[in-house]
C-alpha cells in the first residue's frame, strides 16, 4: 500500500523578495527579420525602374518612323534597338533622337502637352511608349508597314528601317519578389496570428490559447498598496477576524502549537458600499504574503470549460506562491445555488463552481491558500460553498451604527480642509442608515459645494447641503411652481411635520422644506432616525400615521387630495403588508410569516386565494384606521398646521428650533440614556441577525416624507 505524500510546510519568512528572479528584457531577433522584410518590400515598391516615358497613341508611331526620329540603336551593340517590345507588360517603348524634338517641334506640340514635351527635351534618351495587345501581332504590323505601306521609301533608305527587339522587364530578384510577395505577406500575417494565439508567444490574456488562464492580479510581498487597516473605520469586529487570518500567515506556530488549523476561507457579507472590498484591499496592504485579487465575473466566458480552466490555473499559481491569499469579489457571479431552478440553470457557471469547490476542499487540497470572498447576495449562494472546510467563517459587514459612522467621517475628513465649527457627532446622527460609501460621497459633495462658494474651509452648512442633496436630490429653486401648488405643498409638508411632532413614537423632526429637489420631490420633511433594530406595533403605526400626514392635511384644508402623496402611499403599503405577512402583527391572519428569504417563489404565493383576499382586507383596514387617526390628530392641531404652513411659505425651510418657536417644544421628549459611545449590549440582549436583516427593507432610515 503506497504511502501518502506529506503536505509541504510553508514558511512565510522564506518567501523570496519580489524582483530577484526578474531578467532584463532581451532584444527580439524578429525585429531584424521584420526590418529586412520591410526594406525589401520598400525597395521593390519605390525603387526607380525603367518605367519612365510618355504615353502616346500608336497611330503617331508610324509617322515617327517615316520622319526618322527613332534611334536605330540604344548603344554600340547593334542588337540594342530603339524599338523595344516588352512582352510581360504588353507595351512598346520607342527611343527618339534628341534633335528630332527640335526639328519637328510643331509635330510634337500637336501630340504632346507642353509639360511632357519639356520632360522629353531634358532627357538624354527621350522615350515614349504605347500599349499593344500582343507582341507577335505588333511584329506582324511592323513588318507589314515596312513591306507594303512604305516599300519604296525604305528601299531607298535602308538605314531608316529599324527592327524591334523583344524582352521582359523586371527579371531576376525583382520578378522573384513580385511573385513571392503575396505569399510572404500571407505567411507573415499567419505568423503574427499564431504568435497572438500561441500558448507562450506573447499573445497576452487575450490570446485564444491563453483564454483559460487566470485573470487574477498578483500583489507580491513588498508591493505597495496604499490602503491598510487604519483606513478602515466602523468595521472593528470584521477587522479583528481578517487580521487574525493575516496574523496566522505571519505567525503560524502561534496557532498550530495549540493544535489549531489555518482556516480555508472567509466570506465577507454585507450590503453594497459597506466596505467589503475596502477591507480586502487593507488585507492586501497589511499581509506580508502574495495576494491574488479578481472578480467572480473574471471566470465567466462564452467558451465552454473556460471558467473551470481559469479556476485550476488560479490555484496552480497560488500553490507556487503559497502561503498566499486569494480574494474573489462578487463571488455570487459563479457561486449561485445549483439545480434549484431548471429554467435559470447555467451549465458553464455550475462547472466553474464545481471546480472551485474541489480546489477549496477536495482530495488535492493544499495548505497555505486562504480564500477571501465578498458578496451582497449570500442568500443565492450554494450551500456546498458555505459549509465549514470551504468558507469556515462568514463575516457580516453591516451598515455602521452611530459610533461607526463617526469613525468613518473622521477617516474621510482627513484630507479635507474643514472648519472649526464642524460637529462630526451631529453629522453621524443625521446620516443614520448611510454606508461607508455614502459617507465618503457626503464628504466629497460637501467639499465641492464649499469650493463652489469660494470658501476657505468646509463648514457644517456645506455638509448639511451635501446630505440634503444625496437624500433628496439636486435643489431646484428655479423650478416654476404656481402659488396654488406651493400652498398645497406647504400644507402637505406641515401635515407631516405636525404628525411627527405630536406622535410619541415618531422620529424627531430635523427640518421641513418646500424647496423642490431631484426629479420628483417638490418638498420634504426630514427626521433624525433612532438607532434601533426592533419595532413594535405602536412604532410602526405611528410611522404610518406620520407618513399619511401630508394627504390628511390636504383633505382637511382643501377638501380634496392631490397626486403628491404617491411616495407616501408606497411607504405605508410596504409597512402594512410587512406587518401582516412577515411579522404576524394581525389577529385575524395570525402568527404566521410568508417571508421567503431565498425568494424562490417567483410565480406562486405561499398562501391560498382566500388568505390573500383576507390579507388585502386587513391591510386596507389597518391603513384606513391609521388615516382616521391622522385626520383626527390634524383636526385637533389645525391651528399649528396653519402656523407652520404659512411660515413655510415665507421662509421655505424650517428647522427644529423654528418649529419650537412657533408651536412649542415637542411633548414627548426623549428619555435620557447612557451615551451610545459607552453603552454596552449584553449577550442576552443581543438581537438575532436573521431577525434584523429584513427590518431595513421595511423602514429605511434615509426615507423622507416627500411630495
Amino acid at each position: 500500500m503506497s504511502q501518502q505524500k506529506p503536505n509541504k510546510k510553508f514558511d512565510p519568512n522564506n518567501i523570496p523578495p519580489v524582483g530577484d528572479d526578474k531578467k532584463k528584457p532581451k532584444f527580439n531577433v524578429y525585429w531584424i527579420y521584420g526590418l529586412i522584410f520591410v526594406a525589401i518590400v520598400g525597395y521593390n515598391l519605390f525603387r526607380t525602374v525603367n518605367t519612365a516615358g510618355i504615353k502616346i497613341n500608336q497611330q503617331f508611331f508610324t509617322q515617327m518612323l517615316k520622319n526618322g526620329d527613332v534611334l536605330a540603336s540604344l548603344s554600340e551593340d547593334p542588337s540594342s534597338s530603339g524599338i523595344l517590345v516588352i512582352k510581360n507588360k504588353a507595351i512598346v517603348r520607342i527611343y527618339l533622337k534628341k534633335d528630332s524634338l527640335v526639328k519637328r517641334d510643331a509635330f510634337y506640340k500637336s501630340i504632346l502637352d507642353a509639360k511632357a514635351l519639356d520632360v522629353l527635351k531634358k532627357a538624354d534618351k527621350p522615350q515614349l511608349y504605347f500599349e499593344i495587345a500582343k507582341a507577335e501581332a505588333f511584329e506582324e504590323q511592323l513588318n507589314d508597314f515596312y513591306d507594303k505601306q512604305e516599300a519604296d521609301f525604305f528601299k531607298a533608305n535602308p538605314d531608316k528601317k529599324i527592327k524591334a527587339s523583344f524582352g521582359d522587364e523586371g527579371e531576376g530578384i525583382s520578378q522573384l519578389i513580385s511573385t513571392l510577395l503575396p505569399i510572404l505577406l500571407i505567411g507573415f500575417l499567419f505568423f503574427l496570428m499564431m504568435r497572438k494565439v500561441g500558448p507562450s508567444g506573447g499573445g497576452g490574456p487575450g490570446g485564444i490559447f491563453n483564454i483559460g488562464k487566470s485573470k487574477a492580479t498578483l500583489f507580491e510581498k513588498g508591493t505597495k498598496v496604499n490602503i491598510n487597516f487604519n483606513d478602515v473605520a466602523g468595521l472593528d469586529e470584521a477587522k479583528v477576524e481578517v487580521m487574525e487570518i493575516v496574523d496566522f500567515l505571519k505567525n503560524p506556530k502561534k496557532y498550530t502549537a495549540l493544535g489549531g488549523k489555518i482556516p480555508k476561507g472567509a466570506l465577507l457579507v454585507g450590503p453594497p458600499g459597506t466596505g467589503k472590498t475596502l477591507l480586502a484591499k487593507a488585507v492586501a496592504g497589511e499581509a506580508q504574503v502574495p495576494f491574488f485579487s479578481l472578480s467572480g465575473s473574471d471566470f465567466v466566458e462564452m467558451f465552454v470549460g473556460v471558467g473551470a480552466s481559469r479556476v485550476r490555473d488560479l490555484f496552480k499559481q497560488a500553490r507556487e506562491k503559497a502561503p498566499c491569499i486569494i480574494f474573489i469579489d462578487e463571488i455570487d457571479a459563479i457561486g449561485r445555488a445549483r439545480g434549484k431552478n431548471a429554467m435559470m440553470s447555467n451549465d458553464e457557471r455550475e462547472n466553474t463552481l464545481n471546480q472551485l469547490l474541489v480546489e477549496m476542499d477536495g482530495f488535492g487540497t493544499d495548505l497555505g491558500i486562504i480564500i477571501l470572498a465578498a458578496t451582497n447576495r449570500p442568500d443565492v449562494l450554494d450551500t456546498a460553498l458555505l459549509r465549514p472546510g470551504r468558507f469556515d467563517r462568514q463575516i457580516t459587514i453591516d451598515k455602521p451604527d452611530l459610533v461607526g459612522r463617526e469613525a468613518i467621517f473622521k477617516v474621510h475628513l482627513g484630507p479635507i480642509k474643514k472648519s472649526d465649527n464642524l460637529d462630526i457627532f451631529k453629522l453621524a446622527e443625521q446620516t443614520s442608515g448611510f454606508a461607508g460609501a455614502d459617507i465618503a460621497n457626503v464628504c466629497n459633495e460637501a467639499a465641492l459645494i464649499a469650493a463652489r462658494k469660494n470658501k476657505e474651509a468646509v463648514d457644517m452648512q456645506d455638509f448639511q447641503d451635501a446630505i440634503d442633496r444625496i437624500i433628496g436630490g439636486l435643489e431646484k429653486r428655479n423650478k416654476i411652481i404656481s402659488p396654488e401648488e406651493k400652498e398645497i405643498i406647504a400644507y402637505h409638508e406641515a401635515g407631516h411635520a405636525i404628525c411627527g411632532w405630536y406622535l410619541e413614537h415618531a422620529y424627531p423632526l430635523l427640518k421641513v422644506t418646500v424647496v423642490p429637489r431631484g426629479s420628483a420631490a417638490l418638498g420634504y420633511a426630514q427626521y433624525t432616525p433612532k438607532e434601533q433594530y426592533l419595532y413594535n406595533t405602536d412604532q410602526l403605526m405611528d410611522q404610518i400615521c406620520m407618513t399619511l400626514g401630508g394627504r390628511a392635511s390636504e383633505d382637511i384644508f382643501f377638501g380634496k387630495i392631490s397626486t403628491g402623496a404617491s411616495n407616501d402611499l408606497q411607504q405605508i403599503t410596504k409597512i402594512a403588508y410587512s406587518m401582516i405577512t412577515v411579522y404576524g402583527m394581525n389577529d385575524k391572519v395570525g402568527n404566521v410569516s410568508f417571508y421567503d428569504p431565498q425568494q424562490e417563489n417567483y410565480f406562486t404565493k405561499p398562501y391560498s386565494e382566500e388568505t390573500g383576499k383576507m390579507i388585502d382586507e386587513e391591510v386596507r383596514k389597518l391603513i384606513d384606521n391609521a388615516y382616521t387617526l391622522t385626520k383626527n390628530l390634524l383636526t385637533d392641531k389645525k391651528g399649528d398646521v396653519e402656523k407652520l404652513a404659512k411660515e413655510l411659505l415665507k421662509k421655505e425651510v424650517l428647522f427644529k428650533s423654528d418649529v419650537e418657536a412657533l408651536i412649542g417644544k415637542r411633548p414627548f421628549e426623549e428619555k435620557k440614556v447612557l451615551d451610545i459611545k459607552e453603552e454596552v449590549v449584553k449577550p442576552e440582549d443581543a438581537v438575532s441577525e436573521k431577525t434584523t436583516n429584513i427590518l431595513p427593507d421595511i423602514i429605511d432610515p434615509n426615507t423622507i416624507n416627500q411630495i
